[in-house]
């Protein structure tokens, strides 16, 4: 039911009144519903304004607008046309239309519906998210360069009459039908896909108009941009779109050349935030217009305005890259499936591991597995050993408990006379954590009790919280010798530099990431997600301190280690080739099983059924609730959650203190309420619904609602 704020007349704007008095509704369709960019949870609905007449042709559907909204010139963007409101009182004018271009499609705006319904947020939130900020000169199409004609020399006699050719309207070919396989494509016999059972059945699915839902298990190696140019190619045969997302930049550059290499640079487009704004709004608006009809992006892609949607692709579900860290929070790889669900599209989840989120599709029947046999998984996998079995226990004593024991370090001498090696180090810096070399105690900041690191030989300590220089000395028994708990790859290099003299050491980490090596003999350090390709393949890798990722204190610690690994695994050669990994821990730890045999869907089962057990997400829907502890007991307070909700908290947030959280110096509190996952749509809007009530009653305190977060800790 849309609603409109009855405008209240001020005094000292008689010039707006006697205005506002003398225009004329439209002829045709006066009423326009605009969704206003406010964010205030008790104004999410959209309101009636009257359609000038002088506007009547500008005021399109999906147009920017500007409206009195409370007194306040507000943008906002044109819904709908119709003929009447429902309100009965009073509806005022628009105020402007900023651009004819209609930048709002009906598509996106049920999208935008649906994500902050599911999300527990506003529609003008998710709107922010959708639509990039307008740049005029974008919308101007670009001048015809005029050509001057060239000089002719003076005629001599009368220059004969000829006739203006006559230049034919290009001819605008319809989109084909969704059941109709445009041609050019054909399946490509001994292509990337034939090393998968059912992979060329998928594409023929494709380009035939059908919509399978797939969550593929890529092959290590660097073929997963050309494969999913491919299925890319597949779709886009059928005359439909096609959406593909990816983490980061990176992967992005490998996506786009593949893409050119498979349907040539004018069939897609690519949008990041690397793009200046002018040139990101002019590619949006290729897609909008129907110009361009497959688009790779990273997480903001997601809701670029494709039409006719086919196909949508994620890679790499379980980056946290693709969480949205702006309100309300959504996620890539859910915002693609609720668009894949509301256009009939075909969905393409890949990755070299598997999340608990995608097994959870597979163990419903939503989505099929696309996977290769295991006698291909073989081959084309790194032979991966760990440094704690008991052959090498029976060699080396010390294996489990050296950081480098004497495996890793013959592994590297070995591979290095075939090329790069990667050494994986999950901390970057010097010394990321240090203890007493006396008692063991870790040292902690005399100011705030921070964490603090060295940051290199001969420098003092420093926090991590507060910045400030600490003294070395151990608060317990005084002693002033250090003793490093966690390694960076600065203290790596140099300890790998002294194993290895004359080999080149090269870091990839934080601001510092190497897009790519060469083949040549050389031992690269990085942090994971900084590894650069190397070319023709690492001959060998090395994790080291394993304890470091699967001793998270997260509920995603093992998955998010083994995502890592495998991730860093499949830049390693063949093992027939030579290629080899060598990961410090257990073997007996189910995760690095999982990685041994590179089987990440035995894995993803086993996580799924134990969240399941646990009432732990994705088989529930969760919601946090942080704020003022009196903010959020308010909250809670006027919030109907569904009857088989469950409150958990509240828990205090590390490092804040009073004055922090809220007024009066209240603490900064945490609660988590969790729902079935058929109830969890019911959950986000009980919990947007009591915020709506909190903000009409203009309450103090601000309560972050995010649901499904990564982190429950």
């Amino acid at each position: 039911m849309t609603q409109r704020l009855v405008e209240r007349p001020r005094a000292g704007r008689p010039a707006a009144r006697a205005r506002q008095a003398a225009q004329v509704p439209a002829a045709s369709l006066p009423v326009a519903r605009v969704a206003v960019d406010v964010p205030l949870p008790h104004l999410d609905r959209l309101f009636d304004y009257l359609v000038p007449e002088p506007m009547s042709e500008t005021a399109v559907p999906g147009c920017r607008v500007k409206v009195r909204f409370s007194g306040r010139l507000t943008a906002g963007y044109l819904v709908e046309r119709a003929e009447s409101s429902e309100h009965e009182g009073k509806l005022a004018f628009l105020h402007k239309v900023v651009s004819a271009e209609p930048v709002l499609a009906g598509e996106i705006a049920g999208l935008a519906r649906a994500v902050a319904d599911r999300y527990g947020g506003t529609m003008a939130d998710v709107l922010r998210l959708a639509i990039p900020p307008r740049h005029a000169s974008a919308e101007s199409p670009p001048p015809v360069p005029s050509v001057p004609a060239p000089a002719m020399p003076a005629p001599t006699m009368p220059a004969p009459t000829v006739p203006a050719p006559t230049v034919a309207a290009p001819t605008v070919a319809a989109p084909a039908p969704a059941s109709v396989a445009l041609p050019g494509w054909q399946p490509r016999a001994g292509g990337p896909w034939a090393r998968y059972p059912a992979g060329q059945s998928y594409l023929t699915a494709l380009a035939s108009g059908r919509t399978p839902r797939a969550v593929w298990a890529a092959l290590p190696g660097q073929d997963w941009p050309h494969e999913i140019a491919e299925a890319a190619a597949a779709a886009r045969a059928s005359g439909r779109g096609v959406l593909a997302v990816v983490p980061d930049a990176r992967d992005l550059e490998l996506l786009a050349a593949a893409m050119s290499a498979a349907s040539g640079d004018a069939a897609f487009v690519s949008l990041s935030a690397k793009l200046g704004p002018a040139e990101r709004y002019r590619r949006w608006l290729a897609v909008r217009r129907r110009e361009v009809r497959m688009v790779i992006g990273t997480r903001s892609a997601m809701f670029a305005p494709v039409a006719d949607l086919g196909l949508v692709i994620i890679w790499d579900d379980g980056d946290d890259l693709h969480a949205e860290p702006r309100c309300p929070y959504p996620h890539a790889r859910d915002v693609l499936l609720l668009r894949a669900h509301r256009s009939s599209a075909a969905v393409l989840i890949g990755g070299f591991s598997r999340t608990a989120e995608a097994e959870q599709l597979l163990a419903s029947g939503w989505a099929r597995p696309l996977a290769a046999g295991r006698q291909t998984i073989r081959h084309q996998a790194p032979m991966i050993r760990t440094a704690g079995d008991d052959c090498e226990l029976e060699r080396d004593e010390a294996a489990r408990t050296a950081r480098i024991p004497s495996l890793a370090l013959r592994t590297a001498r070995a591979a290095l006379a075939d090329g790069p090696v990667l050494i994986q180090v999950p901390r970057r810096g010097y010394l990321a954590a240090v203890a007493c070399q006396r008692c063991g105690l870790r040292i902690r900041c005399a100011a705030c009790a921070g964490p603090v690191a060295l940051a290199g030989p001969g420098q003092p300590l420093r926090c991590g919280w507060c910045g400030t220089a600490t003294q070395q000395n151990c608060f317990t028994c005084g002693n002033a010798g250090l003793r490093a708990l966690v390694t960076g790859t600065r203290r790596t290099a140099e300890e790998l530099g002294r194993a290895f003299p004359g080999v080149p050491v090269r870091t990839s980490s934080g601001a510092s990431v190497l897009e790519a090596v060469p083949a040549d003999a050389a031992l690269v350090i990085a942090t994971p997600g900084a590894e650069p390709r190397a070319a023709g393949g690492y001959s060998a890798a090395i994790f080291l301190d394993a304890w470091a990722l699967l001793g998270r204190p997260s509920l995603r610690a093992a998955e998010e280690a083994l995502r890592r690994w495998m991730n860093a695994a499949a830049l390693v050669r063949p093992g027939a080739a030579g290629g080899k990994v060598v990961v410090m821990a257990d073997p007996a730890v189910p995760v690095v099983q999982a990685l041994i045999r590179w089987d990440p869907g035995s894995y993803a089962r086993r996580e799924l059924a134990e969240r399941a057990e646990l009432r732990f997400p994705p088989s529930v829907r969760m919601a946090a609730l942080t704020g003022p502890a009196g903010a959020v007991d308010d909250l809670l307070a006027a919030t109907l959650l569904p009857a088989d909700a469950e409150v958990l908290g509240p828990v205090e947030i590390p490092g804040s203190g009073p004055g922090q959280g809220g007024p009066e110096g209240e603490h900064a509190v945490r609660f988590l309420v969790r729902a079935p996952w058929s109830a969890g749509t019911a959950l986000a809007v009980a919990l947007r619904a009591g915020a709506a009530a909190r903000s009409a009653r203009k309450q103090a305190g601000t309560v972050r609602l995010e649901l499904d977060p990564a982190e429950l800790i």
